[in-house]
């Protein structure tokens, strides 16, 4: 730990020495933790950090509108619009890597449930399903069942490692919670939980903003934070170790989400990818979902923010949207392209500005709870490597089939619990009346076999198949 006036030391240097205004009103204990936090702090970059966050705050966004091109028909696969013997191929390539134990899933967890109402880890929350059961669970079941599917064919046990990346906030009731519930089922040395870096948060004249009389404001670094995090937690040698090649990175809250999805796996291992995404088509327009495009030929995702509409409205001959590969944060990345990025491009990857409302102490060391943005915080991105991929592929799904987030409480008109069960249980619906089965409203009486299961509709029936008994539909047994 450092000590007191070298901290001072390097506060001065940085510009940042209102830091230490409260120092002689705190305890010895609270001087003590304050410190310690400080000594962790990267000081040497700290008046860059603030600097940086200021002038971004500042600059108009770029208008790329000119430069962008839709990802090369050559470069997409698509679950709709390939042949069934080309997703037989992918599902099998898939299956194989799988049960060679060289897939391994990622989960960005960092976040907390601020929307949704609640003050813990969205993994752990409970939309209702008639079982009651967790995104969390959910998902460790997926991983059950896949690994299952995978070992059939080949007779021999395999093991799909999950990765989680947690922040200061969600880490230790992480850690309990999967406690409490034994890991679903799972290993504990097969989940491997790590934490990503916290940063200050800045206000407009670039000074780190205060939270407390003795503690700074800090924020995770964004999900793109993932890659320092690989090589802060030693994360790259635990997938060496494995022998881990590829590897699926999701975000916590699509209730939907494939774990491993071998279709896609297979898809991107048979085309040589480094790098891919899933998209969906985008609903309209003007939905508020990034892109994943070509910019001046350099593949990566455009904001919805960054579109000017009348390029976001622009048709093709057949009136589909030209630039209609919406992101969903699922995505494939090879090791050996991690180990590139953690290696030689980290440090380059893109800043986002996140302008944000930061409670903070004011001169007189009153606690303040801001009605409008005054701080900056400045995140990086999870799919900010696509433009350092040598191959790149992009993989259409279908979203009632892959993608119903969970970001708002109930009372929103999308992505809200309401939405994600209602998703999950038509899906369920679906695949029941598709195996052959007869299924009944709550009343008793028999839904038609014509009625619709769409995602966002209430369930006529409430269908729910654990993932223990079917990972996407298959009736296998």
């Amino acid at each position: 730990m450092l000590s007191y006036e070298e901290v001072q030391q390097s506060l001065k240097a940085a510009g940042q020495t209102h830091i230490l205004q409260f120092w002689p009103e705190l305890s010895d204990e609270d001087r003590d933790s304050f410190l310690q936090d400080l000594s962790q702090l990267d000081l040497k970059g700290l008046k860059e950090h603030c600097e940086g966050a200021q002038r971004a705050a500042q600059s108009p966004p770029e208008s790329l509108d000119q430069h962008l091109e839709p990802v090369p028909a050559e470069s997409i696969g698509s679950v709709r619009k390939s042949d069934k013997k080309s997703l037989t191929e992918w599902e099998n390539e898939g299956l194989l890597q799988i049960s060679q134990n060289k897939v391994g899933v990622l989960l960005l967890a960092g976040g907390q449930g601020t929307r949704l109402g609640v003050q813990y880890p969205k993994g752990m929350y409970d939309v209702g399903l008639p079982s009651r059961k967790t995104l969390y669970q959910i998902q460790a079941e997926r991983i059950h069942k896949i690994q299952q599917l995978a070992e059939r064919p080949q007779g021999a046990k395999c093991t799909v490692p999950w990765y989680i990346m947690t922040s200061e906030f969600t880490l230790a009731p992480t850690e309990a919670f999967f406690k409490e519930n034994d890991y679903f089922g799972l290993k504990p040395s097969d989940v491997v939980m790590f934490e990503q870096r916290m940063i200050p948060a800045v206000t407009f004249d670039g000074k780190v903003i205060l939270q407390g009389k003795g503690k700074i404001a800090m924020a995770p670094d964004g999900n793109g934070g993932l890659y320092q995090a690989l090589v802060d937690n030693a994360v790259l040698e635990d997938m060496k170790k494995r022998g881990v090649e590829y590897l699926h990175v999701y975000c916590v809250d699509n209730i939907l989400v494939k774990m491993a999805d071998p279709v896609f796996i297979g898809f991107c291992v048979s085309r040589g990818a480094d790098c891919g995404a899933k998209v969906v088509e985008k609903a309209c327009p003007a939905e508020p979902v990034g892109v994943v495009c070509r910019v001046q030929g350099v593949t990566q995702v455009v904001e919805y923010s960054e579109i000017r509409p009348e390029t976001a409205e622009l048709r093709g001959p057949g009136g589909e949207l030209v630039f209609s590969a919406g992101n969903i944060c699922n995505h494939f990345v090879s090791r050996a392209f991690l180990q590139d990025v953690a290696e030689i491009f980290k440090d380059q990857l893109k800043q986002h500005v996140a302008l944000k409302k930061v409670p903070y102490v004011d001169s007189c060391g009153n606690q303040v709870k801001p009605t409008k943005p005054n701080g900056i915080k400045m995140e990086k991105f999870v799919f900010d490597i696509f433009p350092f991929s040598r191959n790149f592929v992009a993989f259409e799904v279908v979203r009632e089939d892959e993608f119903s987030p969970l970001k708002n409480a109930d009372g929103a008109s999308t992505d809200s619990p309401t939405t994600a069960r209602n998703s999950l249980l038509n899906q369920h619906c679906r695949w029941a009346a598709d195996a052959g089965a007869t299924l009944t409203d709550e009343q008793g009486n028999t839904v038609p076999p014509t009625a619709s299961f769409s995602a966002g509709d209430t369930p006529q029936a409430r269908c729910e198949i654990s993932p223990l008994v079917s990972y996407f539909g298959e009736v296998r047994i």
